[in-house]
């Protein structure tokens, strides 16, 4: 499991996760070293987006994140359409790492695929995806919540 943060001005470094994500890890290997640095960074401008993982929304996350003065959009729908900007990114990234996959590479391999094609996103193309975000809603409220073309 992979996670990365994204933003308008900055990336999170890409965080590698052994075994399953649960609450403690999320908040040890994530949010302390990860995304509240980038929240103290961004000041009042920072607001946390994730979905509804069970890891995302435990008790002790929500404790974490009020302690730490980290907002987070909240409520996130349980069924909304994803409109995340960075799965657009996540999906460029699984292209890039599939075309250069061979049949003997290791987990160790994967990995610098994946850190590879991290570190080649450029801000710029993140910072146009953040800023679409308003046509995003925009399209999903004229759908009715259908498919956009996003």
């Amino acid at each position: 499991m992979i996670w990365g943060g994204i933003s308008l001005r900055t990336k999170s470094q890409m965080v590698f996760i052994d075994g399953n994500l649960n609450n403690t890890c999320y908040i040890d290997e994530i949010l302390e070293p990860v995304v509240h640095p980038m929240a103290e960074a961004a000041g009042d401008d920072f607001i946390l987006t994730d979905d509804n993982a069970r890891p995302h929304r435990a008790h002790a996350v929500n404790d974490y994140l009020h302690a730490e003065g980290i907002q987070r959009m909240d409520p996130w729908p349980a069924c909304s359409p994803d409109l995340n900007p960075i799965e657009h990114l996540w999906d460029e990234m699984g292209r890039t790492v599939n075309d250069q996959l061979t049949r003997g590479d290791t987990l160790n391999d994967l990995r610098r695929y994946l850190q590879a094609a991290w570190d080649e996103i450029p801000q710029e193309k993140i910072t146009r995806l953040v800023r679409s975000m308003r046509r995003r809603c925009l399209a999903c409220i004229a759908s009715n919540g259908g498919h956009t073309r996003y």
